[in-house]
């Protein structure tokens, strides 16, 4: 138990140590040490945690102060026939000497007091070293290792009472504003107060497993007086070391609060204004202690030092686990602002914070649940009405470019063969009518959704300059607002470049947001006015010099309809590019905007194929398990008569989206003529590929 409990604490305060040393620690100690690595929203939810968890200490140390007493009230009763029939009438006088203490005298008189406490507990702990007793234990019997008690308390329910007396090592990191150089103080301190403490306890044990059998030691909480040289000596311990540890946590936790008030987490200004005010001279956060006086008396009041002491130790749990998650998050996030003088070790943090969330479901998994849902309406409600906006992103933003760069290095290193089998498409797409039709935007959204990686580059006609830059930044700020607004999953960037020729030789030589090289670069164009199809066609050589495929897509006012139907059409001169077209058909109904849509294939081929070429596809469809039903299949014979414009434009007039193969041959031999004609349908993609995809 005590190892297990220092498997939190250790952690706890190697974290402490070192996020301490990285950067100035002021008045706050724990709290200021989350909010200024989380931010004030996530710092503020789990200080308050914090707060709570050392209010609600003090009453549990007042509370085991009295227990203390226990052996003076059976002297009383049996010399004097006194009784004291409720503890509390103990507990209760203690706390408002104690609230009357730290209100008057503050942090000076609770750090001399704990000079003498310190003294009076080191020579109680000697007198039960020194002490014995006549109980040998059994050598052909269990070790004192497994020798266990009959109907015994479930282990992690002692455990839970007993992980408060662990978190005393935190009680000076809260004292930070008063520290003269907190950045040595506070690693020296917390490691030699955790290791000190773990020492003891150990020794505590071994002493008591060796001095008593398990029944005695489970029927007597006092046989350490039995033990120990000079009896009294240990209620006195006990009390000085429970007096210690109330008068550490009423003076830390007012602090805690004063903290949280100078960052203003607390909902009204007001609020805020008076619970960080201090008195002159000292600076004693006299209304903080006020409040932390009246929690500490409640808790007093209910007396049962079991239930608080389980309370407390959820509280902690809570914070431990959150500070050990800074440090780990901190060391995989390699950020160069983060150069802590002490060092600790990434895997110490992490076990520190997986430790903390197994022991809080071991406990009990409601309260658990209950805790963290607390923390993140917590959390919720505090970034609604705090200033300071930092939130999850601030945690995350280092590990994501971490993870990030780790992804797109495994990635470009992938075998080239693997690539080609299990294809999704790397787009690209460059449109400088950006603001004028969001269309190809769109289209990259859709494609970029579930299967695909998708960026979308907003052409800046013009040479680099200060207007140029700046009127760059405010086209990506447009563009961000624009994903945000639509929740797409698109990476945006802004191209200056003099002309779209220069543009595009830049952008297809890009790497792509997902570690490879882009495998697939879109343009687009109006229909209707033809605004930027010169710009492709001129440069459609240029752009199939590379092994990218290319998707055309032209504009309808249309704006993709109901986004019901799709409709992709194959002839003879498609071999190449129907699989892609197929493909893309499909990546495009992985958006929700497409869920409802079917996809139908119309084929034109020689009357004589047709039969072939139907079965061809169905098998197609069946084998690459696609969604496409074999009833959505059109076959129609091709005539020498009828251009399949024509059919096309009579047969898809009611498509939403309509999926065309070309190809360069056609684009060199009839220009602009390839993609224009088609003005009964809707918006048109215009698909050719570089090699042939297989659907397996």
């Amino acid at each position: 138990m005590v190892m297990l409990g220092h498997l939190v604490t250790i952690p706890t305060a190697l974290a402490v140590s070192e996020i301490a040393t990285n950067q100035k620690v002021q008045g706050g100690g724990v709290y200021y040490i989350i909010s200024r690595s989380f931010g004030v929203t996530i710092g503020g939810a789990i200080g308050l945690a914090l707060y709570l968890s050392q209010a609600v200490s003090t009453a549990f140390y007042i509370i085991a102060f009295a227990e203390s007493f226990k052996p003076v009230i059976q002297y009383l009763l049996v010399e004097h026939n006194i009784y004291i029939y409720d503890l509390r009438l103990i507990s209760i006088p203690a706390t408002f000497i104690l609230i009357i203490i730290v209100i008057v005298k503050g942090a000076d008189l609770g750090m001399q007091t704990l000079n003498i406490v310190a003294v009076v507990l080191f020579a109680s702990l000697g007198m039960f070293f020194f002490g014995s007793t006549d109980y040998i234990p059994d050598p052909g019997g269990a070790s004192i290792w497994n020798n266990p008690i009959v109907e015994g308390d479930d282990f992690f329910k002692v455990f839970a009472i007993c992980f408060p007396a662990f978190t005393g090592m935190a009680a000076g990191v809260g004292l930070s504003g008063d520290l003269k150089d907190p950045s040595k103080s506070i690693p020296t301190g917390t490691m030699m107060a955790t290791f000190a403490g773990m020492v003891v306890y150990l020794l505590v044990a071994y002493k008591l497993a060796v001095s008593a059998s398990p029944e005695v030691l489970n029927e007597d909480p006092l046989i350490m007086q039995k033990i120990a040289v000079w009896g009294p000596a240990i209620p006195i311990g006990l009390a000085a070391a429970a007096l210690s540890s109330a008068i550490g946590s009423i003076l830390v936790a007012p602090r805690t609060m004063q903290a949280l008030a100078f960052d203003k987490v607390f909902p009204s200004e007001g609020i805020n204004r008076l619970l960080a005010i201090q008195l002159k001279g000292n600076n004693e956060p006299i209304n903080a202690s006020i409040v932390t006086s009246i929690i500490t008396l409640v808790f007093v009041i209910i007396g049962d030092i079991d239930v608080v002491a389980q309370i407390i130790t959820m509280f902690f749990m809570v914070t431990y686990g959150t500070i050990c998650l800074i440090s780990f998050l901190e060391h995989f996030a390699s950020d160069p602002a983060y150069r802590p003088v002490f060092k600790s070790k990434w895997y110490i943090s992490m076990v520190g914070a997986l430790a903390c969330l197994y022991l809080m479901f071991r406990i009990d998994a409601f309260y658990s649940i209950m805790s963290i849902a607390i923390m993140v309406i917590t959390y919720y409600m505090i970034s609604k009405f705090t200033q300071n906006k930092q939130g999850l992103s601030v945690i995350f933003q280092g590990v994501i470019f971490q993870l990030s760069r780790q992804f797109q290095i495994f990635l470009q290193k992938a075998d080239k063969e693997a690539e080609e089998e299990h294809w999704r498409p790397s787009l690209v797409c460059i449109s400088d009518s950006t603001f004028k039709r969001f269309a190809a935007f769109n289209m990259v959204k859709w494609i970029a959704h579930k299967y695909g990686f998708g960026t979308y580059i907003h052409h800046i006609p013009g040479y680099l300059s200060k207007d140029t830059h700046r009127q760059a930044e405010e086209s990506l700020s447009r563009l961000i607002k624009i994903s945000d607004a639509t929740k797409s999953k698109v990476y945006l960037d802004t191209m200056i470049s003099p002309s779209m020729t220069s543009a595009i030789a830049q952008v297809i030589q890009l790497p792509s947001i997902a570690g490879k090289e882009n495998n697939m670069i879109m343009f687009e164009f109006s229909k209707h006015k033809l605004d930027g199809l010169k710009d492709i066609v001129d440069n459609f050589k240029l752009i199939s010099v590379t092994d990218n495929d290319i998707c055309v897509l032209g504009t309808d006012e249309r704006n993709f309809g109901y986004k019901q139907e799709i409709h992709i059409w194959l002839t003879p001169k498609d071999y190449e590019n129907a699989n892609l077209m197929i493909l893309i058909g499909f990546i495009i109904l992985g958006h929700p905007e497409w869920s409802e849509a079917s996809i139908s294939i119309k084929a034109i081929y020689p009357e004589n194929e047709l039969e072939e070429q139907n079965a061809n596809i169905k098998r197609l469809i069946a084998t690459g398990r696609l969604p496409i039903s074999k009833d959505r299949v059109t076959m129609i014979p091709q005539s020498e008569n009828v251009e399949p414009k024509t059919i096309i434009n009579k047969e898809s007039v009611t498509a939403d989206l309509t999926i065309i193969g070309i190809r360069p041959e056609s684009i060199k031999k009839s220009n602009e003529q390839v993609f224009t004609g088609y003005d009964d349908i809707g918006d048109v993609l215009f698909i050719h590929t570089s090699n042939r995809k297989e659907i397996k």
